[in-house]
């Protein structure tokens, strides 16, 4: 009997044991190309129930591997966006097995359909910011960086003082793939004036920032993504354009072109990415400027003629790589350098009328000024990404160097006439300027999901900046070089910001609120070494911001916000060093300056596409270019102080309009106020305010044959910035037409940009004992004509952008 138990038990074993064996199945899917598909769906489903047995993702190779499977008979069923679903024939599993390489097909018929359909357009208005979809615009084609901002609603491109501005305000960072680029003022014109739209996507107008972003600027944010290619495998897009500006007056010689690639590699763990860009601009600028003096009964009367023309060639480099270690972690590494090279003539003709006791005397000044001025900028970027899970929990490391240099050669020849055109004199100088800054950065960021409806934001970051700046000024006196000890220079300027953040969102059924604190404490030294001076600063800063957005119903929308900001002196306006600019002007620099703070409240309503606001926001402390004259010398010295209070109201409203199928239209109207007030600026109390509207409006017509016409405008009435005054409407009319080839992987478009020729400043200053008028007509009428070709597999989304830790502190190294 025990025996009898004991055969029974062993069969009983024996047989669990084998009704238990379960099997391994696994494979790999990749798409018509071979090229492996990660992240793809894999369901394993009964026979011939289809029941839902188990079902696993592909790892980044585009394999899968699924054990725990009973014998039997099964089907896979295989899904991902972009691709057409399959579904496997039957097979029998009997023991583990590797089935051979499943192909699926990708949607790119089905793709090119939607993207006909729902093509973006130029101007969208979401939730937090204003984006513009370049690559979409026929207009944007073969012009540069700068040019599309100035088509953009609320952009205004101030060409005489070379500052970007963002609904009439100052204090814009400029950032470009989520960083900034260390450049500010006619540096950072310069470098968006070499940048090809070709090589931009989109560009985000962030009015009101939260406060994960950095603190700077007090108008907001313009972020500039550059293309990257999307798909897997190999592909990319090569541009080219060509243009050529028709200015009356101006030389013949203002053509410009540019080349662009941009590659994009992904096979298995690694995606390789890089562009390469050539750009010849070339640039003709007229200023013409009026204004008086009087000291000691000595009446005079300036009038000053500035031929200016620059041309250079620039060029640009990118190249970086991610490696998926796993599903969850993403190692990246990217190097960017950019060279830009430009030559500058300037022409200039003085006429100095002067009156004393009834007699009056006329006088000439002709200077002959040229420069070379090589600009270079590399930064490198190390980062990192893991993703705990996939309801969103996450943390981002960046660190990175950049380090950009400034040199430039200037020679000035001045001659001295009387009235009769005789020479009395002749003055011979020459500026060096030798400028080099390296900037150090690391931040992380933590996103925790802490409920469907609840998330927590964190993050820290720190940065460390030097500059050196060294500025030597000489005169030929007696056929030998002299320095000009009252204005060379060597300045060295360090700073280093740490800064902490946090944020909140809730969502309810209607209500949605985010509320966020940064925190930066500011430490720097600017140091004349020259005039063994230093102005140190030492400050801590809160930076709150709200958010609320309130779902009235399906389509109407109302948002509250509110958030502070600062801007920070950039390191040419602290740079104390004096730049001559001619007989009678200099340009200097101000170490004392302060930053200047502002508090932005907005309330806006959105129903469907159209949206209303309404805008306040408050500066102390502004950051100002006035001009300060001696009337005794007749110099007038351009310098940077800090106006006590800034105010600006605003309205906007946007009405996108769908005329017919074929012709959509983009409106938005925008009228703001102005006020300036200041106790004291040059000895004097300073008040200023006018109400002024920008206007501007796009259409764009689809035609059959695959062509398309696009037709762009807008308008800016006179208006006042701090003690500057705009007297004249300013605006421009846009239009292009675009012909697409090749299943549309091939677009050729021609386009002019201020056909009427209405796009030129005309203003005035009139404070204290300055009285000036000018007048300043630059390149603003060009025909351009561009060819772009895509290839390669343009389907799936592959490539990841990133923000660095370089965000704030690249855009404050001009002047």
């Amino acid at each position: 009997m025990k025996t009898l138990f004991t055969l029974m038990a062993c069969l009983m074993v024996c047989g669990a044991s084998f009704a238990q064996k379960l099997n391994k199945l696994s494979g790999k899917i990749v798409d018509e190309k071979t090229v492996p598909v990660p992240f793809a769906m894999v369901r394993v489903l009964n026979y011939p129930d289809t029941g839902l047995v188990k079902s696993v993702s592909t790892n980044i190779d585009g394999e899968f591997s699924i054990d725990q499977l009973k014998n039997g008979d099964y089907i896979l069923s295989i899904s991902i966006v972009g691709f057409k679903s399959k579904k496997t024939d039957r097979f029998s599993l009997n023991g583990d097995l590797n089935l051979p390489v499943i192909s699926i097909e990708s949607l790119s018929k089905q793709l090119k359909e939607v993207s006909v359909q729902g093509k973006k357009p130029f101007i969208e208005h979401q939730i937090d910011k204003t984006v513009l979809n370049v690559e979409n615009s026929i207009t944007a084609a073969g012009s540069t960086a700068l040019e599309v901002l100035e088509k953009a609603p609320g952009v205004q491109i101030d060409r005489q003082n070379d500052q970007i501005k963002l609904n009439n305000k100052n204090g814009v960072t400029v950032m470009i793939d989520g960083k900034s680029n260390f450049l500010s003022g006619a540096d950072i014109t310069t470098l968006l004036g070499n940048m090809s739209s070709d090589q931009i996507a989109t560009i985000e107008l962030i009015t009101n920032p939260s406060a994960k972003y950095d603190a700077a600027g007090n108008a907001g944010i313009i972020n500039i993504r550059l293309k990257r290619n999307k798909a897997f495998g190999t592909n990319g897009t090569l541009a080219v354009n060509t243009g050529q500006g028709i200015m009356p007056d101006s030389p013949g010689d203002l053509f410009r072109a540019g080349v662009n690639l941009n590659l994009n590699h992904r096979q298995g763990k690694w995606n390789i990415f890089g562009n390469g860009a050539i750009v010849r601009k070339a640039q003709f600028n007229n200023t013409f400027l009026t204004r008086t003096t009087l000291s000691d009964g000595l009446a005079s009367s300036l009038t000053q003629n500035f031929d200016r023309k620059n041309k250079g060639v620039g060029f640009q480099g990118k190249l970086g790589a991610d490696y998926y270690a796993s599903e969850k972690t993403v190692f990246g590494v990217m190097l960017d350098a950019n060279t830009v090279t430009t030559k500058l003539s300037n022409l200039s003709n003085t006429n100095i009328n002067a009156v004393q006791n009834g007699s009056s005397s006329l006088n000439y000044i002709l200077q002959d000024a040229n420069s070379h001025s090589p600009v270079g900028n590399l930064t490198a970027n190390f980062n990192i990404k893991h993703d705990f899970d996939k309801k969103g929990k996450s943390l981002t490391f960046d660190m990175d160097y950049s380090r950009f240099s400034n040199k430039k050669d200037e020679n000035f020849l001045a001659s001295y006439l009387n009235g009769s055109g005789n020479q009395t004199n002749e003055t011979t100088l020459r500026n060096n300027t030798d400028a080099e800054i390296n900037i150090y950065a690391a931040k992380t960021d933590f996103t925790l999901p802490i409920s469907k409806t609840m998330k927590l934001e964190t993050g820290l970051k720190s940065s460390y900046v030097v500059t050196h700046n060294n500025f030597i000024s000489e005169q030929l006196i007696g056929g030998v070089w002299q320095n000009d000890l009252g204005k060379s220079n060597n300045f060295v300027y360090k700073e280093n910001i740490n800064a902490i953040y946090g944020s909140f969102s809730k969502e309810w059924k209607v209500f949605q609120v985010q509320l966020g604190l940064r925190g930066e404490h500011t430490h720097s030294n600017g140091t004349s070494v020259t005039d063994q001076k230093q102005v140190n600063r030492n400050y801590f800063s809160l930076f709150p911001t709200v958010f609320i957005n309130q779902k009235i119903s399906e389509n109407h929308n109302i948002r509250y916000s509110y958030g502070r900001r600062v801007d920070r002196p950039n390191y040419q306006q602290l740079n104390p060093f004096v730049f001559y600019m001619d007989p009678l002007a200099v340009d200097q620099g101000n170490p004392y300056l302060k930053p200047q703070f502002t508090a932005n409240y907005q309330v806006s309503y959105s129903y469907k596409e159209l949206s209303f606001s309404l805008n306040y926001s408050d500066t102390r402390d502004m950051i100002t270019q006035i001009s300060k004259q001696d009337d005794a010398t007749r110099i007038i010295s351009v310098i940077r102080e800090n106006l006590g209070r800034s105010r600006y109201y605003s309205a906007d409203l946007y009405i996108p309009v769908k005329v017919t199928k074929w012709w959509n239209m983009q409106n938005n109207i925008s009228v703001y106020y102005n006020k300036f007030n200041d106790g004291n600026i040059e000895g004097a109390a300073y008040s200023a305010g006018k109400a002024a509207v920008n206007l501007f409006t796009s259409d764009t017509f689809t035609l059959p044959q695959n062509f398309s016409i696009e037709v762009s405008a807008w308008l800016n009435s006179p208006r006042v910035n701090g003690v500057e005054q705009t007297t004249i409407y300013q605006g421009a009319l846009n239009a292009g037409i675009q012909k697409s080839l090749m299943n549309k992987k091939l677009k050729l478009r021609l386009n002019m940009d201020d056909i009427l020729l209405t796009n030129h400043w005309e203003g005035k200053l009139v404070y204290q004992n300055v009285n000036m008028s000018v007048v300043n007509h630059y390149t603003s009428r060009r025909a351009n004509f561009s060819i772009s070709y895509n290839f390669g597999n343009q389907n799936v989304k592959s490539a990841r952008s990133r923000n660095t830790a370089t965000d704030d502190i690249k855009n404050r190294a001009g002047g």
